[in-house]
């Protein structure tokens, strides 16, 4: 078999096949070189779904005329020179390939001027090879591309419908213009507006897109080392079923990253409700050297250096911005974590920056009975809706033994008590587990209890002894089927300790070796905390019940139990007197 060269026109179809996808491809293409050219208005306009025509305008610097004939030919650019410049790139694009291989898949039209010129240059590819005149134009740039497939019918069959492409364009444009908020966005669809995003803060525009109130997201922006993170997060409790109001960016540049995604879901872990996905935006800027994103065709994955150091400063950026969720906003607003302490978990190299973390309320191991006995009564006066000192309020009612009522200034805070007190107790077992790793303090039993244990238990049992230990049990073995349970946690004694240690087993079993992870070891953790928390039609106390409220105050993440479901909900007087027609 001859090998010979291939011919330039399938050359550049090969190409084009590894950047245009689809309309939602030339989108994004046509977008980030709007962007790289410094544009603070684009325009975006679609024919049936931009199968029959996509048009961006941008007030951008524009490309002179004597650069308009290389702008359209393969690996063109003006953005890198050498090797070097590739390692250092900070551009949206820098291959000079995505204008070549759009037009070798359509008509291609593009008409720019630069602030120098009297007039606009055109050029385009509408005869089958490409022309250049002059035309009329403002400063910028405007590119019209038609026909997107028509003479490459074997790609064009592989288009979905028009609904289908537009939601695709939709997804594209939405997720470029997120994190931009100083450019005034619009995108049409057969000359109707479908999305306009005007210039403004990005906490406007993000709440938005994810259809939450902007006082509602967790903001974080902090420094980790070389590194910049800024998240906005919507609470645990406005989970969604699907995934698709996740959004990473990495340099300005939206992209998909296996390391990113596994460091959110870390940092989510206890918080979300069973296959509940989060939606977020999270971004990265880091220096280019530390990144590489030349990895993909279209530039959508990148691939870090020190990928485990990434990991970690997310999954702890992510976890310590929920960490105060709707009460730590009741209080300070908005919340913003300061970097104050430093990460022991991260490479030399990184060790010695600050980790984004909040200044957290220490709170000590206490058992059920110490929570509910440190409160003192509440005077009347400290009970009026007016005190600021504690966003929760104060108790009022107890509503069938499950709900605690309270008053705050904004009005009606319903609390599912068992809920709060399992994250309560959860949190602080947490605490004093990871606590210069010192082992969960022990209640030793007046006698030892009888456990009759399935092979599986038995072994399980003499395999993680030193784990067990570690978290407050002492349990010693009888025989070949017989345990002996001699010490529990102490913040578990009121518990039932036979079936809280065959629960304990069966964590460990399934989890194997994976317990010493955090992940496995938290859902060990959460499965102790729900023996603890106090149970639903236990009658409480006004004290009792002010300082259930209190320690939720002082508590990460108290606004959902340890399975993501809200511990409590907010009513305000306005809500109430809506239901009620008050002033109708």
């Amino acid at each position: 078999m001859t090998i010979r060269l291939l011919p330039d026109a399938l050359i550049s179809q090969i190409a084009a096949g590894e950047v245009v996808e689809r309309p939602a491809s030339v989108v994004k293409e046509l977008l980030e070189n709007a962007i790289d050219a410094g544009a603070t208005s684009i325009q975006v306009e679609l024919e049936d779904g931009g199968i029959r025509a996509i048009r961006v305008r941008d007030d951008g610097g524009g490309i002179a005329a004597d650069d308009l004939p290389l702008a359209v030919q393969r690996h063109a650019t003006s953005k890198i020179q050498s090797l070097q410049d590739l390692a250092q790139v900070s551009t949206h694009g820098f291959r000079g390939e995505a204008l070549a291989a759009i037009a070798s898949v359509s008509r291609l039209t593009l008409t720019s001027r630069t602030p120098e010129s009297s007039h606009a240059m055109r050029i385009d590819n509408l005869s089958g090879k490409w022309g250049i005149s002059p035309s009329p134009g403002p400063i910028g740039t405007h590119v019209e591309v038609a026909g997107l497939f028509d003479h490459v019918p074997a790609r064009k069959r592989f288009l979905k419908s028009a609904a289908t492409e537009l939601n695709h364009c939709r997804d594209a444009f939405t997720r470029i213009a997120l994190i931009r908020p100083n450019i005034h966005w619009t995108l049409s669809h057969q000359g109707r507006a479908i999305a306009r995003f005007p210039q403004g803060s990005a906490a406007a525009r993000i709440a938005a897109c994810l259809d939450v109130a902007e006082n509602e997201l967790n903001i974080l922006d902090v420094m980790v080392g070389p590194m910049r993170i800024r998240a906005w997060l919507v609470p645990p409790t406005q989970s969604r079923a699907r995934a698709d109001d996740q959004y990473f960016y990495v340099n300005g540049r939206s992209v998909r990253d296996r390391v990113l995604m596994h460091a959110v879901r870390n940092g989510y872990h206890d918080v979300l409700h069973g296959e509940r996905q989060p939606a977020f935006v999270i971004a990265l800027d880091i220096d280019p050297e530390l990144v590489d994103v030349n990895v993909h065709p279209a530039k959508s994955e990148v691939r870090f250096r020190e990928s485990q150091a990434v990991h970690q400063a997310v999954s702890r950026a992510v976890r310590d911005a929920l960490a105060a969720g709707a009460i730590g906003r009741q209080e300070h607003g908005l919340m913003q974590a300061t970097p104050e302490m430093k990460s022991s978990a991260a490479p030399a190299s990184w060790r010695a920056m600050p980790l984004p973390l909040g200044p957290s309320p220490a709170s000590s191991p206490f058992s059920t009975e110490a929570l509910f006995a440190r409160e003192p009564a509440a005077s009347m006066a400290a009970i009026t809706p007016g005190n600021d000192e504690h966003p929760l309020g104060f108790a009022i009612a107890q509503l069938h033994g499950i709900y605690v009522l309270a008053q705050n200034k904004a009005g009606l805070v319903l609390v599912d008590m068992h809920a709060a007190h399992e994250r309560i107790v959860y949190e602080s077992m947490k605490q004093q587990f990871e606590s210069n790793q010192q082992p969960i303090m022990s209640q030793r039993l007046l006698t030892a209890i009888p456990l009759a244990a399935s092979p599986l238990e038995m072994e399980t049992c003499m395999q993680y002894h030193a784990v067990l230990e570690r978290l407050g049990f002492v349990i010693e073995s009888l025989g070949e089927s017989q345990l002996a349970i001699r010490a529990v946690p102490a913040l578990l004694g009121d518990s039932d300790a036979a079936s809280l240690v065959r629960d304990t087993l069966k964590e460990l079993a399934e989890h194997g070796e994976t317990l010493q992870a955090e992940a496995g070891r938290n859902e060990l953790l959460s499965t102790m905390a729900c023996h603890a928390a106090v149970r639903a039609n236990r009658i409480l106390s006004i004290p009792e019940m002010n300082a259930l409220l209190r320690e939720m105050e002082r508590t990460d993440r108290a606004d959902q139990c340890n399975h993501g479901r809200p511990t409590w909900l907010q009513f305000s007087i306005a809500e109430l007197d809506k239901l009620f027609m008050r002033g109708q």
